[in-house]
């Protein structure tokens, strides 16, 4: 009986990572329906390699000199490549090259790593074979606040081009600075959604599918990835949640399962685990909240499911507090609801702490990390579960 119901909660599991995943799809998706995953654009990029030692022949589609450009590497896993120059004291061109995946690819310039409030040059090839290069305002991360024809960066007029050359894109554009100051150093880069890319006479920008953000340093001619804006917000916010909510609430509730017999030591062990793993998931969903509001991030599935375990949370408290005696008629009534509850709160807790890695980008690694606690976790509680069998 207990493996049928593990295996319930299991597959109810996978379908709540599914469905959440499905939702962020499709609103990211916004005005279509293509998709194409990470995997297919590695797949793409190994097919088409390029280095900093490639020669590249863009004289006469681009309107300034392209030989003698500084290169680097910037996105390694995406095959993003930037050739750049100061041409003049107040004067920079850029060469951007990324595998030609029949999308848009965009290099951002921000004061601060955030994507809002910075300024893209975004271009693309269309299916018609017309090569177009826009500049956008980022003011949010909904489509209606990326301006295009807007932003901050002084693009030389007639300097933008981008060509789809040896199954690659090169946009190529020059910046003007003020007062021989260097353009900012904190760029980002995306790659836009296969086969949907802006049209007239809106222009309006889809999200994209995958981003980095990066920091270069333009007299060296090194890049590093930043990881993004509040990094420390984004890995409090995960690690708080994931230790509160997605361990020692399961721990808690392992205690009370399987340790009875140790009475009232299983009690008070069992009350304490499961209150600082609620403190720290308070904590953890506040810095959720400031996170949200300073990347004016769109997670409204993440933060729906997020509130109802914080009122599972809470539920679960009042319960504590309201508990009747062992004697009493309702006891049972009440055990039910207490032990029903936390079986909910745990199953959502785990479907949202991976759906947050997703929407995160921390990529498989946390997943992994985390799958590893769970498999320990369940493997103990088989085993204890076995051994009350055999007790019994």
């Amino acid at each position: 009986m207990f493996s049928q119901v593990g295996t319930h909660l299991l597959l109810l599991l996978i379908k709540l990572v599914q469905y959440c995943k499905q939702v962020d799809a499709k609103r990211a998706m916004l005005v279509s329906t293509s998709h194409v995953n990470h995997f297919s654009l590695r797949q793409h990029f190994q097919l088409l390699p390029e280095s900093c030692s490639s020669n590249i022949n863009l004289n006469g589609s681009v309107s300034f000199n392209t030989t003698s450009l500084h290169c680097l590497s910037v996105w390694d896993s995406q095959g993003f490549i930037l050739r750049y120059s100061q041409t003049a004291s107040n004067l920079w061109s850029f060469v951007l090259s990324a595998p030609d995946t029949t999308s848009y690819i965009a290099m951002g310039f921000s004061t601060n790593g955030a994507m809002v409030g910075s300024s893209a040059i975004v271009g693309w090839v269309s299916s018609d074979g017309a090569g177009v290069v826009k500049q956008y305002h980022l003011g949010g991360t909904s489509p209606r606040l990326v301006v295009p024809d807007q932003g901050n960066l002084k693009v030389v007029s007639n300097s933008t081009a981008i060509i789809s050359q040896s199954l690659r894109l090169y946009m190529a554009f020059q910046l003007e600075t003020d007062n021989d100051q260097q353009p900012q150093s904190r760029q980002l880069y995306s790659v836009g959604r296969t086969g949907v890319f802006p049209s007239a006479p809106n222009y309006v920008l889809s999200e994209h599918q995958v981003k980095v953000s990066t920091s270069i340093n333009y007299v060296t001619g090194q890049s590093t990835s930043s990881g993004g804006p509040y990094v420390k917000l984004r890995r409090s916010h995960g690690v708080l949640n994931m230790i509160g909510w997605g361990i020692l609430m399961i721990i808690g509730a392992i205690v009370a399962r399987y340790f009875k017999q140790k009475d009232p030591t299983w009690f008070y062990l069992h009350t304490s685990i499961q209150l600082l793993g609620f403190v720290l998931g308070i904590i953890g969903i506040v810095c959720g909240f400031i996170l949200k509001n300073r990347l004016n991030a769109h997670v409204s599935t993440h933060k729906g499911i997020g509130i109802f375990i914080l009122v599972l949370g809470c539920l679960q408290v009042m319960a504590f507090l309201a508990r009747p005696n062992k004697e009493a008629k309702l006891r049972k009534y009440w055990n039910w609801y207490h032990q029903n509850v936390g079986r909910i709160l745990i199953i959502f807790t785990i479907a949202n702490i991976f759906y947050g890695i997703h929407l995160g980008g921390e990529g498989r690694g946390w997943s992994a990390g985390y799958g590893v606690v769970l498999c320990v976790l369940f493997i103990t509680i088989v085993v204890l579960e076995l051994r009350s069998w055999i007790r019994k």
